[in-house]
């Protein structure tokens, strides 16, 4: 049977300092899926992808990337490989313009040899973004900033594209459009594993789910099958 993982999780632990944010995570992202991290504020999720992209390194177990261990690997080695992550709260350069923000997503060597053609994919993703490539970070809204951050991560050519808490804060108007450009991002055939704590999004969103709690998977799987687990009806949806 032909192995069809681009990202594997075994079994890692992870600390902040002293304490212990992870506790034994496993997780499989395929090439071609969008998978959600669903877990409430403090669960862990941002520390998973911090760890994925090198920021935060596990103290057991092993990360693979197209079969490649990188758990030991720098975060600039780890985006050059082809995994880039939108942090949460967007983080664009606020005296920079749009262009420039766009450019600085590009600095790897693979990704540099690519910029005007990546550069008019998010154009053409986020139009609003070309229409203010002028104008400077901190005079988008938050949803335009939201969406310079993606395009920013997208300059960098990945085949693995993480968001963090993507839609945190913005008007439902502006989600739908994200959650509209994440489908046409797999179409462009990148992958893609985000943190969401809105479960019920994240369920319709995504082609399967894992669900965090205090650090540990607690539930996983499609997640067709998980919108009708009990579990997840009682604590997500009061059922």
């Amino acid at each position: 049977m032909v192995d069809k993982s681009l990202l594997k999780v075994n079994n890692i632990d992870a600390f902040h300092g002293t304490f212990q944010a992870l506790w034994d995570i496993s997780l499989t992202v395929n090439a071609g899926e969008i998978v959600a991290i669903i877990g409430s504020n403090g669960a862990g999720k941002s520390t998973l992808l911090d760890t994925i992209s090198g920021l935060v390194h596990p103290s057991h177990g092993k990360i693979e990337f197209e079969g490649r261990d990188i758990s030991t690997l720098n975060p600039f080695q780890i985006v050059g490989l082809g995994i880039a992550q939108t942090p949460e709260g967007r983080r664009v350069f606020p005296e920079m313009t749009v262009l420039e923000n766009l450019e600085v997503g590009a600095y790897n060597p693979r990704a540099r040899q690519l910029i005007e053609k990546n550069l008019q994919r998010v154009y053409q993703m986020f139009p609003i973004l070309e229409a203010r490539k002028s104008q400077t970070g901190r005079t988008l809204s938050g949803g335009e900033q939201q969406m310079l951050a993606i395009g920013r991560s997208l300059m960098s050519n990945p085949k693995l594209l993480m968001l963090d808490e993507m839609s945190l804060g913005l008007a439902p108007i502006i989600v739908d459009e994200l959650y509209r450009v994440l489908q046409e991002i797999r179409k462009n055939g990148i992958t893609i594993l985000f943190v969401e704590q809105n479960v019920r999004r994240s369920l319709v969103e995504a082609d399967k789910a894992y669900i965090i709690e205090a650090g540990h998977v607690v539930l996983s799987g499609n997640t067709s099958t998980l919108v009708g687990e009990e579990k997840v009806q009682k604590a997500y949806f009061g059922a």
